[in-house]
């Protein structure tokens, strides 16, 4: 029997790979091998690859809610959950009726709409800062977790919409039919025929609603002046002094803050990849 011979074609796109992804990993594992040294090996020059008395106190400081700097993480990460979670349930709730709409119904200025809703992503963040804050200003919303959940949701909506219109797209609508011709409401057809079908595109967007909020800086920082209401991005700032930063206490910090965008998209990256595939393909 003759022994397959190596594509050497395929063994240098695996190698290649292999390099990408070792220097995609580089920036995590550094942050954790600095998060597991002292203050003193971590501002040594040249650094040690590897810490030779690795320690877990940054870690224990911050999850201690005895410890002032463990009190103020711990209460950072949870209005970072609170924007987070409230920001993702009103985007789904808010985007699957609007995609819905957009794909399954015809009405004067549809496309208009549709693409005016998707200008927003066109323009960067940072320059609807000013008239955005002048309005929750007047709104009364400065130094309230309501003007980042408003914020954050006009971020995430117009892609969310985008990727659930496509889903909508590619289920016939003769299920839908077929579940009205046995008796169901369209509202009903909607919930358990479309639902159940789209519920990878549903996954997508809740998953990219949570890491947009879950990772936004600027304007966290500009709307929230009340050290009790700061999210984590901004709360990390904690770690730099005048003259000095806690690095390993700042990337202990960041790590932790990493892995529940880390989790979640681990657990729901096969929902995200198909929803993200089969929305902008249609059949």
């Amino acid at each position: 029997m003759r022994a397959r011979k190596a594509n050497p074609w395929s063994i240098g796109g695996w190698a290649f790979l292999a390099l990408l992804t070792l220097f995609s990993l580089m920036p995590m594992a550094w942050m954790f091998i600095t998060s597991l040294k002292t203050q003193f090996a971590a501002a040594q020059y040249p650094p040690d690859w590897w810490p030779r008395n690795p320690t877990l106190e940054e870690y224990r400081e911050l999850l201690s809610p005895s410890s002032a700097m463990g009190q103020d993480f711990l209460r950072y990460m949870a209005n970072s959950v609170w924007v987070s979670v409230t920001t993702t349930i009103l985007g789904v709730v808010v985007a699957v009726p609007a995609a819905y709409a957009f794909s399954r119904f015809r009405f004067p200025g549809r496309n208009l709409l549709f693409y005016a809703v998707l200008l927003r992503n066109m323009f960067p963040a940072v320059v609807f800062l000013m008239p955005l804050f002048i309005m929750m200003r007047w709104l009364g919303l400065v130094n309230n977790h309501g003007s980042l959940i408003l914020t954050y949701l006009t971020f995430g909506l117009p892609l969310s919409i985008w990727l659930l219109k496509g889903f909508f797209d590619n289920i016939p609508p003769q299920l839908e039919q077929a579940a009205r011709i046995d008796g169901a409401t369209r509202f009903q057809a909607f919930l358990y025929v479309v639902m159940p079908l789209s519920s990878p595109g549903i996954i997508a967007t809740a998953i990219y609603s949570f890491i947009v909020a879950w990772n936004e800086y600027v304007y966290a920082l500009t709307f929230m002046n009340d050290k009790t209401k700061l999210t984590l991005p901004v709360g990390l700032q904690r770690f730099f002094a005048e003259h000095t930063t806690n690095w390993p206490g700042l990337m202990a910090a960041s790590f932790i803050m990493s892995v529940p965008v880390v989790v979640l998209f681990l657990f729901l990256q096969r929902h995200f990849v198909k929803a993200l595939t089969e929305g902008a393909v249609k059949h």
